[in-house]
This record gives C-alpha cells, sequence and structure tokens, in this order.
C-alpha cells in the first residue's frame, strides 16, 4: 500500500512538472431521425450517405435573434451542400409552452423565408439534449471522423453581428468549415451564443 501511494505521488509530480494534460474527449452525435418542415419527409443524418459533415442550427419560429440569421443560413446551404456539407435546423421548442412553435408554424416559416434546407422538429427535444443545445440561434459543426462517428468540432455562434451581417469581423460557422475541408484543425472551437434559451420541458421559466 506504501509504495502504491509512493507510486501515485511520483506520477502526479511528473504531470505536473511536464506540464502534461488529459486530452479533452471529442464529443460524438449519434443518429437522429426528425420530421422535416421544409418537405413534410422524416430526415437523419444517415441519410446523408456522401457527408462529411453537418452544421446543425438550433431555430425557433419567434426567437428574433434566430430571425436575422434565415437568409445566411439559406447561403451557407447553398455554398457547402456540393462539398458533402449539409445544413439542418432544428426546432427544440417546448410546444406544449409556446403554441407558436407547432409543426404548422414551423411549415409557414419555411415558406416565408424560403429555407432550402431541412427545418426539423425536435419534438421530444431528445435532439437538443444529446447536442446539449441552449439557445437559438445556436450551431454547432459535427464532422466524420475515420470511423464513421460524427464528431462535435464547433459550437456557438453562427457569426458576431447577428443585426448587420456585413459588419461581422467573424464567421465562426464557415471558418470552422473552411478550416476542416483543408484538413486544418479548427481555431476557435467554442464562442458564446446568445439569443433565446431552450427550456426544457418540466423548466417553469418562460422564454425571453
Amino acid at each position: 500500500m506504501r509504495n502504491r501511494l509512493i507510486y501515485l505521488t511520483l506520477i502526479t509530480l511528473f504531470f505536473g512538472i511536464s506540464g502534461f494534460t488529459v486530452p479533452k474527449k471529442e464529443r460524438s452525435i449519434t443518429n437522429f431521425k426528425l420530421r422535416s418542415a421544409t418537405t413534410n419527409q422524416w430526415v437523419s443524418i444517415s441519410d446523408f450517405k456522401n457527408a462529411k459533415g453537418f452544421v446543425v442550427v438550433f431555430l425557433s419560429n419567434k426567437c428574433p435573434m434566430a430571425k436575422f440569421y434565415s437568409k445566411r443560413l439559406n447561403q451557407m446551404n447553398e455554398k457547402y451542400k456540393s462539398k458533402g456539407i449539409y445544413l439542418l435546423a432544428v426546432n427544440s421548442m417546448d410546444t406544449l409552452t409556446y403554441a407558436e412553435e407547432s409543426f404548422a408554424k414551423m411549415k409557414k416559416k419555411t415558406k416565408a423565408d424560403g429555407f432550402t434546407f431541412p427545418y426539423l422538429q425536435d419534438k421530444s427535444q431528445a435532439v437538443a439534449k444529446q447536442f446539449k443545445a441552449e439557445n437559438t440561434p445556436q450551431a454547432f459543426v459535427i464532422w466524420k471522423n475515420k470511423s464513421g462517428h460524427f464528431i462535435v468540432k464547433y459550437q456557438g455562434a453562427i457569426d458576431d453581428n447577428a443585426g448587420e451581417p456585413e459588419k461581422a469581423q467573424h464567421h465562426f460557422v464557415t471558418d470552422a468549415v473552411d478550416e476542416l475541408l483543408t484538413g486544418k484543425k479548427v481555431s476557435q472551437s467554442k464562442s458564446d451564443s446568445f439569443g433565446c434559451r431552450i427550456y426544457y420541458r418540466g423548466e417553469k421559466q418562460k422564454m425571453n
């Protein structure tokens, strides 16, 4: 027992002196299947056989911040889908609390905003929980590794200027995708996202 304690102490000292840090475990996303308000069809990430990765953006019908990004998301989808990167928007808002987040109103939004990508209803909120999504809009870039698993490579804001896209200085999502497409490591893997909070069913608070 004494020898074991000495050994553990020496190992701790070695790691401390050498500056050794335990590498962060990469978070993987498992397949999910949700109904699309864009086409009324069920969509899963496994449907996209040639996908290198996905941009998954959590949106809502009501959130003013999310509304700013419709045009940019359409542009992003058109830019990357031919390269095997697909954009999926997910609405995980609690429809029991917010009637305006219903599937019928999601369908109206897809038409009004001209969505060219699937706008998926996460009625059980299971997908939001898997991603650990907190607000809308919040974006995630997931990328297929050598084992065929999709790994979270970026999470946070889409860019740094919701209201005036022409003044954005940091395009977090597209920068991350461009780096991954060229085999580089994502230089900024996380940023703060702002908008309307996703309240999970059972929480008493109201959406701001």
